[in-house]
């Protein structure tokens, strides 16, 4: 689920609230209790853990595995099929 970013308008206080895109936005502040919340438009953030789809797909030089690279070198790979 995405992290969104909350500014009050009233008082200033920010915070972050994680949400389902389907969810209505916030709209009453934590802090002064007044409904003046608005969303930031911010950069989300993550990252990427583990031997996924990016690590084995969109590689040039037909290679699909940078981690094990050298480990299984033979002659067949270096053929070109026209």
């Amino acid at each position: 689920m995405p992290i969104y970013e909350y500014q009050c308008e009233q008082c200033d206080h920010l915070l972050e609230a994680i949400q389902k895109m389907s969810d209505a936005p916030l709209s009453e502040c934590p802090a002064c209790g007044k409904p003046t919340l608005k969303k930031l438009i911010s950069a989300s953030g993550f990252r990427l853990k583990g031997s996924g789809w990016y690590e084995t797909d969109f590689k040039s030089d037909k290679r699909k595995n940078l981690a094990g690279e050298g480990s299984k070198s033979s002659g067949s790979d270096s053929k070109k099929t026209a």
